[in-house]
């Protein structure tokens, strides 16, 4: 029986434009790309990866939401 898992991707932009992708339900498992396409395929690949390498199950945690906090410095 194959399981199917819903990861939460966050994705941000850095300075060059480039997206940056990650999962933090799985440690160390993100990637880049020029595009939220490309990006988004890249990090599905990474999912497959990180799950493979490890041979651990990470079940995805619920999904609560994004908050930003300013600071000063």
């Amino acid at each position: 029986m194959v399981k199917v898992y819903n990861y939460t991707v966050l994705i941000e932009q850095d300075e060059d434009g480039i997206f940056l992708a990650k999962v933090s339900d799985i440690p160390g498992c993100y990637t880049q790309g020029k595009t939220i396409e490309e990006v988004m395929n890249r990090i599905k690949e990474a999912i497959e990866v990180c799950l493979e390498a490890d041979k651990k199950n990470y079940p995805p945690l619920k999904f609560v939401g994004i908050q930003q906090v300013e600071v000063t410095a």
